[in-house]
């Protein structure tokens, strides 16, 4: 590990050495002003975001709008945001009793609040180079989508000894400090943050559609560490950290130290991005019933025109020594999640691949539809508690009623190709359809 980390420190270091020979374009903006980021490629609205992957951005303003619960407060004339949104689900699904391996929308025939987020925040700025400029940012939410971000050591019982349908989870504390000076800008992040691998994110908020890919459901949601991101040039950006492992605080019997190495690169005429590399390595030993995973990750963004553009993941993930099904809920069983208790032991090297492709269709400014393709390979069931390769394909709209309320219908069909195998409705059948939506209210 010692090894690892002087690895990380010399890469970071040579990168800032190197940063002025990378083009540091500017880029021209409304009445003569200069941003210090390439212009934002899709327009959100309607589409959750609208940067290519591999956030945060150095050199872009990240402060959030001003939204309703702020408003009804007074609280106009400040830098602080406070916000949040609820969001309510419903599915029609094949299976009587669990959607599982399908996430999130877990529980079928049903209707759920998925999420209850609450968000503080006061964003540095990261525009200016001429002074250090300090941050953090808070989020915590309640409902049953909190399982799928519990850290272990952050209120864990709730899932880990108990598997309640309903919890809370506060998945984002972290403090955030803006070098102006160092590479082209350096924004160190120190708490516990969002992975930063995947097209798909944590909050209803911020994803395309309502339900989630097989492979995002396995890999890494959280890490408790530091992360420091480089600005380099207009078109490069390097991030470089550690952390005490996929979804366990550092003070937990878990944690483990690891590291982080993801660079981004965008191209000239802002069509094409890519972001990934070294999510998390370092031992990589299943420890203490729950998964140290090691991951490598690949996402390719492309703009073909205004209305069409398209994101594809690949990820390869391997641990040593671990169960069956992965990090142990201990129960109790619930209709809607019967696996708990530990797996199998799986000798030697457990691994997964995971796909996942989107390609969006802009209709207006307020709609558009999504298509998802993906794959998950899980041949020792370390992932899912099934040794099989999974497919799922879904077709999804969104239309957004104003800025502050949308809505995400959904169809998908997903299967399990292993003889003899039936992951879906708790061990039953091999396949699964499903209908869902679910509604975002922002406040």
């Amino acid at each position: 590990m010692k090894s690892l980390l002087l690895t990380i420190a010399a890469v970071a270091t040579i990168a800032i050495n190197v940063h002025a020979e990378q083009d540091t374009t500017k880029v021209k903006m409304k009445k003569d002003t200069v941003a210090r980021s390439l212009p934002s490629p899709l327009p959100s609205l309607p589409f959750p975001t609208s940067d290519w992957d591999g956030a945060p951005l150095v050199g872009t303003d990240a402060t959030a709008p001003i939204y309703p619960l702020q408003k009804a407060l007074g609280l106009t004339k400040t830098r602080f945001r406070f916000y949040g949104w609820i969001d309510p689900g419903a599915n029609i699904s094949s299976s009587k009793h669990s959607n599982a391996p399908t996430s999130y929308d877990l529980v079928p025939n049903n209707v759920v609040l998925d999420q209850l987020g609450l968000k503080l925040e006061l964003q540095p700025n990261t525009v200016q180079t001429d002074h250090i400029s300090a941050g953090f940012l808070l989020t915590t939410i309640f409902g049953t989508d909190y399982r799928y971000t519990t850290g272990k050591g952050y209120f864990s019982d709730q899932l880990l000894s108990h598997n309640k349908k309903y919890g809370v989870d506060p998945a984002e504390i972290y403090g955030l400090i803006y070098f102006p000076k160092i590479a082209d800008g350096m924004l160190l992040k120190v708490g516990r943050f969002i992975s930063p691998a995947d097209i798909e994110a944590q909050w209803a908020t911020d994803n395309y559609l309502y339900s989630h890919s097989l492979m995002f459901t396995v890999d890494p949601y959280t890490f408790t560490g530091a992360q420091a991101t480089f600005k380099l040039g207009s078109y490069w950006q390097l991030e470089a950290g550690v952390h005490a492992g996929n979804d366990m605080a550092p003070w937990s019997h878990s944690a483990q130290l690891n590291g982080l190495l993801m660079a981004r690169w965008v191209s000239k005429d802002n069509k094409n991005s890519l972001y990934g590399g070294i999510n998390s390595l370092g031992n990589g030993n299943y420890t203490q019933q729950h998964d140290n995973l090691q991951m490598l990750v690949m996402t390719w963004g492309i703009k073909f025109n205004e209305t069409l553009h398209m994101m594809t993941e690949a990820y390869y993930l391997w641990q040593y020594h671990a169960l069956t099904g992965g990090s142990v809920i201990n129960g109790p069983a619930q209709p809607f999640l019967t696996g708990v208790g530990p797996g199998n032991l799986i000798p030697g090297t457990e691994y997964a691949q995971g796909f996942v492709n989107y390609f969006q269709i802009l209709t207006s400014p307020k709609d558009y539809f999504s298509i998802r393709t993906d794959f998950l390979n899980d041949p020792q069931a370390g992932r899912t508690g099934y040794a099989t390769l999974y497919s799922s394909h879904t077709i999804g709209f969104v239309h957004y009623f104003n800025n502050y309320i949308r809505i995400r219908p959904e169809i998908r069909y997903e299967r399990a190709y292993a003889n003899g195998i039936t992951p879906y409705d708790n061990g039953s059948k091999k396949d699964q359809y499903t209908a869902a939506m679910d509604l975002i209210v922002r406040f």
